[in-house]
């Protein structure tokens, strides 16, 4: 067991990829900020969060320009609610101060690389393919097209097909649009790239993108089938874009050095993602399993364990349970290699309203370490 992520990272890694089994400890998010520091001394210059990709320009441009104020990025910079969280708030605030007075090439990057879509909704595309359209200075009436922007963001829009504008005329219109743009955007590049600047180009491929993405998210949305499948392609959508999106921040960040990725292990893991929701069960490949096999040995995946947490209202691990295997070898926490764990049982006194998405055996085989976490943030000792 170490604490030094020195130990577990690949020669050819550009995109590290730690994962948390739940959202709602924040012990995880406070060893990332550690390890993150770790990783800027071996060349990284950049994280990317589970958060929307577009709403993190803003905390991007906060932490390497000084634009607006720290309460306005977390605020405006985030999806999800992850604003709210200490442990971001830590580290944007400690990446403005580490950035001030350095020179750009040497500045840490701060991106989203989610869609944004949140679990029950997602927005319309207006705004997103509207940016696009300014940047490239072209005439075209797209909230005409829209129409009004609720009629996409409420829930209704996607937890009932036929509520869903996503399978309409207009819809097929936009997209093909959309898909026009982005050719425009493209072939202007040289052009483009000269009149304003490489970073603006990339903002507005950025909005580009998430607008295209939004559009198939809605499609896909508007299906008319079982919701067991139908819910089962709009997670294997949302982690299509997420591959995207990562692959697209690594043609940002590749001259500047490497990539930590910080999400939730159901996105990052190498094996297929598995999830209930209700009577379903939805089974999918994440992010991390497709830019994996994109990217082979450049992409490392460390997985995240936890045995106890107030907060998550986990109790000690069962006995012969993986976590139960690590709570006994790591009292803090600590990395770990793989190999080391030997074959336990998958832990089963968890249910929804803890988040939790304990080890097994498939994903502790595509990982190259993990991160396990004795006891939460805020956890009274035992005894």
């Amino acid at each position: 067991m170490t604490q030094d992520i020195r130990d577990f990272l690949p020669v050819s890694c550009e995109l590290l990829a730690f994962g948390e089994p739940t959202h709602l400890e924040p012990a995880f998010g406070l060893v990332r900020n550690e390890l993150f520091t770790q990783l800027i001394e071996l060349g990284f210059r950049s994280i990317a969060l589970e958060t929307d990709r577009v709403a993190a320009l803003a905390v991007d441009d906060f932490v390497q320009w000084g634009t607006g104020a720290l309460d306005t990025a977390m605020r405006e910079g985030f999806s999800h609610g992850f604003g709210n969280l200490d442990a971001n708030r830590r580290l944007v605030a400690w990446m403005r101060e580490h950035n001030d007075n350095r020179p750009a090439e040497d500045r840490l990057a701060f991106h989203g690389f989610d869609a944004p879509t949140e679990t029950m909704s997602a927005p319309s595309p207006r705004r997103y393919l509207e940016h696009a359209r300014d940047y490239l200075e072209l005439d075209l009436d797209l909230a005409g097209r829209t129409g009004d922007d609720e009629r996409w963001s409420r829930p209704e829009a996607v937890m009932d097909p036929a509520m869903s504008p996503g399978d309409t005329a207009e819809a097929d219109t936009l997209r093909s649009i959309a898909d026009d743009l982005l050719t425009t955007l493209y072939a202007r590049a040289p052009e483009l790239i000269a009149k304003t600047s490489r970073a603006e180009w990339f903002r507005a491929h950025a909005h580009l993108t998430a607008g295209l993405g939004l559009l198939r998210y809605h499609k896909v949305s508007a299906q008319r089938l079982d919701e067991n499948t139908r819910w089962t392609r709009m997670c294997a959508v949302r982690d299509a874009l997420m591959a995207q999106n990562l692959l697209d921040i690594r043609r940002v960040e590749a001259r500047r050095g490497a990539t930590l990725v910080f999400a939730n292990n159901v996105h990052l893991q190498r094996n297929r993602s598995h999830m209930r929701m209700g009577p379903m069960k939805l089974d999918w490949f994440g992010a991390g399993a497709i830019v994996g096999s994109l990217l082979g040995d450049r992409y490392a995946f460390v997985a995240g364990s936890l045995g106890r947490s107030a907060a998550v209202g986990l109790e000690q691990p069962p006995p012969d349970t993986y976590e139960d295997v690590l709570q006994r070898r790591i009292t803090t926490w600590g990395l770990t290699a793989t190999s080391a764990v030997k074959p336990a049982h998958t832990r089963t006194d968890t249910n929804p309203t803890h988040g939790y998405f304990p080890l097994d055996q498939e994903t502790l085989d595509g990982a190259d370490a993990v991160l396990h976490i004795n006891a939460g943030a805020g956890t009274p000792a035992p005894g």
